[in-house]
Protein backbone atom coordinates (compact mmCIF):
# COMPACT_ATOMS: atom_id res chain seq x y z
CA UNK A 1 0.00 0.00 0.00
CA UNK A 2 0.67 3.77 -1.02
CA UNK A 3 0.43 6.81 1.05
CA UNK A 4 0.33 10.05 -0.07
CA UNK A 5 -0.24 13.38 1.94
CA UNK A 6 -0.35 16.89 0.30
CA UNK A 7 0.76 20.09 2.01
CA UNK A 8 1.17 23.72 1.06
CA UNK A 9 -1.92 24.53 0.11
CA UNK A 10 -3.68 28.37 1.05
CA UNK A 11 -4.67 31.04 0.23
CA UNK A 12 -3.36 33.68 -2.37
CA UNK A 13 -3.66 36.55 -3.90
CA UNK A 14 -3.66 36.38 -7.95
CA UNK A 15 -0.24 36.65 -9.38
CA UNK A 16 1.24 34.85 -6.66
CA UNK A 17 2.78 31.57 -5.61
CA UNK A 18 2.70 28.64 -3.87
CA UNK A 19 4.34 25.32 -3.91
CA UNK A 20 2.60 22.11 -2.72
CA UNK A 21 4.56 19.18 -1.37
CA UNK A 22 3.30 14.97 -1.71
CA UNK A 23 4.67 13.01 0.63
CA UNK A 24 5.34 9.84 -0.26
CA UNK A 25 5.32 6.71 1.99
CA UNK A 26 4.64 2.85 2.52
CA UNK A 27 5.70 0.75 -0.86
CA UNK A 28 5.83 3.91 -2.47
CA UNK A 29 8.44 3.15 -5.37
CA UNK A 30 10.70 5.54 -7.68
CA UNK A 31 9.96 3.97 -10.49
CA UNK A 32 6.40 5.33 -9.92
CA UNK A 33 4.62 7.95 -12.15
CA UNK A 34 3.24 10.77 -10.12
CA UNK A 35 0.48 13.29 -10.99
CA UNK A 36 -1.01 16.13 -9.72
CA UNK A 37 -4.69 16.56 -10.23
CA UNK A 38 -7.16 19.31 -9.01
CA UNK A 39 -10.91 19.44 -8.81
CA UNK A 40 -13.05 23.06 -8.15
CA UNK A 41 -16.42 22.78 -6.89
CA UNK A 42 -19.46 21.31 -9.37
CA UNK A 43 -16.48 20.16 -11.93
CA UNK A 44 -15.05 16.95 -12.66
CA UNK A 45 -11.19 16.38 -11.52
CA UNK A 46 -8.63 17.48 -14.18
CA UNK A 47 -5.02 16.86 -14.88
CA UNK A 48 -2.11 19.48 -14.09
CA UNK A 49 0.85 17.69 -13.96
CA UNK A 50 2.81 14.75 -14.05
CA UNK A 51 5.93 13.21 -14.10
CA UNK A 52 7.45 9.86 -15.29
CA UNK A 53 10.19 8.23 -14.16
CA UNK A 54 12.69 7.26 -17.23
CA UNK A 55 16.19 5.56 -17.17
CA UNK A 56 17.13 9.15 -18.27
CA UNK A 57 16.08 10.40 -15.13
CA UNK A 58 12.45 11.17 -16.24
CA UNK A 59 10.01 13.33 -18.01
CA UNK A 60 7.45 15.89 -17.01
CA UNK A 61 4.00 16.72 -19.24
CA UNK A 62 1.40 19.55 -18.09
CA UNK A 63 -1.98 20.42 -18.97
CA UNK A 64 -2.12 23.36 -21.71
CA UNK A 65 -3.64 25.91 -18.82
CA UNK A 66 -0.64 25.34 -16.58
CA UNK A 67 1.84 25.28 -18.85
CA UNK A 68 4.18 27.63 -18.51
CA UNK A 69 3.27 28.54 -14.61
CA UNK A 70 3.39 25.51 -13.16
CA UNK A 71 6.33 23.26 -12.38
CA UNK A 72 6.18 19.80 -10.99
CA UNK A 73 9.74 18.02 -9.43
CA UNK A 74 10.84 15.05 -7.36
CA UNK A 75 12.95 14.60 -4.80
CA UNK A 76 13.96 10.73 -5.09
CA UNK A 77 15.89 10.98 -1.84
CA UNK A 78 12.61 12.44 0.42
CA UNK A 79 10.16 10.33 -1.91
CA UNK A 80 8.88 13.52 -2.06
CA UNK A 81 7.23 15.55 -5.21
CA UNK A 82 6.11 18.95 -5.78
CA UNK A 83 3.98 21.21 -7.45
CA UNK A 84 5.49 24.79 -7.58
CA UNK A 85 2.24 26.87 -9.07
CA UNK A 86 3.68 30.72 -10.23
CA UNK A 87 1.40 33.46 -11.95
CA UNK A 88 -1.55 32.06 -9.76
CA UNK A 89 -5.11 33.02 -11.40
CA UNK A 90 -8.81 32.72 -9.47
CA UNK A 91 -9.50 29.91 -12.59
CA UNK A 92 -6.65 27.76 -10.22
CA UNK A 93 -9.17 28.11 -7.47
CA UNK A 94 -9.27 24.00 -6.32
CA UNK A 95 -8.57 21.30 -4.29
CA UNK A 96 -5.19 19.89 -5.47
CA UNK A 97 -3.96 15.97 -5.09
CA UNK A 98 -1.36 14.10 -5.67
CA UNK A 99 -1.27 10.50 -7.27
CA UNK A 100 0.74 7.70 -8.21
CA UNK A 101 0.85 5.34 -10.57
CA UNK A 102 2.68 2.21 -10.43
CA UNK A 103 2.47 1.34 -14.04
CA UNK A 104 4.69 4.80 -14.93
CA UNK A 105 2.38 5.12 -18.02
CA UNK A 106 2.63 9.01 -17.48
CA UNK A 107 -1.38 9.90 -18.93
CA UNK A 108 -3.15 12.21 -17.97
CA UNK A 109 -5.95 9.93 -17.25
CA UNK A 110 -7.06 9.62 -13.28
CA UNK A 111 -8.34 6.30 -13.39
CA UNK A 112 -4.74 5.31 -14.75
CA UNK A 113 -3.76 6.39 -10.68
CA UNK A 114 -4.16 3.75 -8.40
CA UNK A 115 -3.46 5.69 -5.51
CA UNK A 116 -4.70 8.95 -4.16
CA UNK A 117 -3.74 12.06 -1.27
CA UNK A 118 -6.49 13.68 0.75
CA UNK A 119 -6.01 16.53 -1.14
CA UNK A 120 -4.82 20.03 -0.11
CA UNK A 121 -7.13 23.29 -0.67
CA UNK A 122 -5.96 25.88 -2.97
CA UNK A 123 -7.62 29.52 -3.34
CA UNK A 124 -6.82 31.93 -5.65
CA UNK A 125 -8.28 35.96 -4.55
CA UNK A 126 -8.96 38.66 -7.90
Amino acid sequence: QVQLVESGGGSVQAGGSLRLSCAASGRANLNYAMGWFRQAPGKEREFVAGAVSTWRGGRTYYADSVKGRFTISRDNAKNTVYLQMNSLKPDDTAVYYCAADPSNMGTPTPSTYAYWGQGTQVTVSS
